[in-house]
């Protein structure tokens, strides 16, 4: 936990029992998202913005790792982390409500689970993010991602530019 001022951070790993509230929060935060690229449950079910709670507890059966970031007990965000190989994993979810953005904790949640990612000896963490949502990309550049190729699905209505983050490696104790 980490306390600044009259504010205090926490990020939890979450459970079964918060698949309700993970749905919730993902749904929330990819609203206005789904709104600007007009994103709707008809042109595009597999968004964000129409997450429900049977995605959530098929990313837990599939071992993906969710966390929750609460700010001042209320919870503001979360990310998850699947591990698809020994070596790479994916930054999924990343999820902040609107009325706590631009205060560090979309931030603080990524580099909470490149702490994950680390400690379970991956290499490189991945994501995925529409490509014409340049402001977010230039977001992931300030972190250190860099952008890996762009490409066309058919069951998207936009293209999906990848990107990719070189872990510094496990620290010794």
């Amino acid at each position: 936990m980490v306390m600044h001022m009259t504010q205090q951070i926490q990020i939890k790993k979450a459970g079964l029992g918060e698949v309700p509230l993970l749905a919730g929060l993902i749904r929330d935060a990819y609203r206005d998202v789904a709104q600007r690229f007009d994103l709707t449950p008809e042109n595009c079910p597999k968004h964000p913005s129409n997450c429900t709670p049977t995605w959530i507890r098929k990313d837990f059966a599939r071992g993906v790792s969710y966390f929750i970031l609460e700010h001042n007990g209320t919870p503001a965000g979360c990310a998850a982390l699947e591990k698809p190989t020994t070596e790479l994993g994916y930054l999924e979810r990343l999820a902040v409500l609107p009325d706590y953005r631009r205060r560090g904790i979309g931030r603080r949640l990524v580099d909470h689970v490149f702490e994950q990612a680390t400690d379970a000896g991956l290499k490189k963490i991945s994501i995925g993010i529409i490509a014409e949502q340049t402001d977010l990309l230039m977001w992931y550049r300030k972190i250190g991602f860099l952008e890996a190729d762009t490409k066309e699905f058919a069951h998207l209505p936009f293209l999906v530019t990848f990107m990719m983050y070189q872990l510094p490696g496990k620290k010794s104790t």
